[in-house]
């Protein structure tokens, strides 16, 4: 129990995929401008995580390695995952249409998040069970949604900041990055 703790709270702060590991920083930057949307990308993204975890380790476990085939793992993950995205995005278009909206282009994005597929792959590289899989990639998603809240609030509070004109509109996601890495980092010299 204490190591499924550990886990759960190493993936969440220690080792977050956005914020340590730098994966799935395309839909971090395009949806975290509303708190609304980011959560709803959270979620979305804790959910095909689980489900994509449930389904790739017992893949990975009973069929690619006792065949031999190994090699497949990382088309069979994507495979997997951009079936799970399909299988989100049908139920959300279909049940919450304001959300699906708000998504738009970046729901789809999804199925080559990074993160999803760091998470499935790590959780065989690190000899996880199937429980310990399930408990990483919960936290996991649960530091992307840490991650996307923070980011999303440090935007609402920086909109209406007096930054540089060259920093407006496209480039500004990248500057709310930069001061949250920069934060990041100054506080692990301290330490």
């Amino acid at each position: 129990m204490t190591k499924l703790i550990i886990i759960l709270l190493s993936a969440v702060f220690i080792n977050n995929y956005i914020l340590s590991r730098f994966l799935g920083i395309c839909p971090f930057l395009g949806v975290s401008k509303k708190l609304d949307s980011a959560t709803g990308m959270s979620l979305a993204v804790i959910f095909v995580m689980l489900i994509a975890t449930a389904v790739t380790w017992p893949i990975q476990m009973f069929l690619l390695v006792p065949n031999d085939l190994g090699y497949l793992q990382t088309i069979v993950f994507i495979l997997v995952i951009a079936a799970l995205v399909q299988l989100v995005e049908i139920v959300l278009k279909r049940y919450l249409p304001s959300l699906h909206k708000s998504l738009g282009v970046y729901l789809p994005l999804i199925t080559t998040n990074c993160a999803i597929l760091g998470v499935t792959i790590l959780n065989i590289d690190e000899g996880y069970s199937f429980i310990e899989s399930m408990v990483n990639s919960l936290g996991s998603g649960l530091g992307f949604m840490l991650a996307m809240i923070m980011f999303s609030g440090v935007r609402s509070k920086l909109e209406g900041a007096d930054i540089p004109k060259s920093f407006n509109n496209s480039c500004r996601g990248v500057y709310y990055l930069a001061v949250i890495y920069g934060l990041r980092r100054s506080n692990r010299e301290f330490v």
